[in-house]
């Protein structure tokens, strides 16, 4: 049985994990779209749409650390 910080953090997780996916399913699209415009513009959307994704989990991480002390 998990406790209530355990649930907790695989809940969020799994939100983050849903949402980035919707999100990576249409950066394809996205950064097409971008690419016609300036292949610049392309790369660097996508170089931050993955940061942003390991951004989330670690604040969450971090937060989570302050929490405990």
């Amino acid at each position: 049985m998990m406790d209530r910080d355990t649930r907790n953090a695989a809940i969020a997780a799994v939100w983050i994990m849903l949402l980035f996916g919707i999100a990576a399913f249409y950066l394809p699209t996205v950064m097409l779209a971008l690419g016609s415009y300036s292949t610049v513009l392309a790369g660097i959307f996508g170089t931050v749409f993955v940061l942003a994704f390991f951004l989330v989990f670690w604040l969450r991480a971090r937060t989570q650390r302050k929490n405990r002390k």
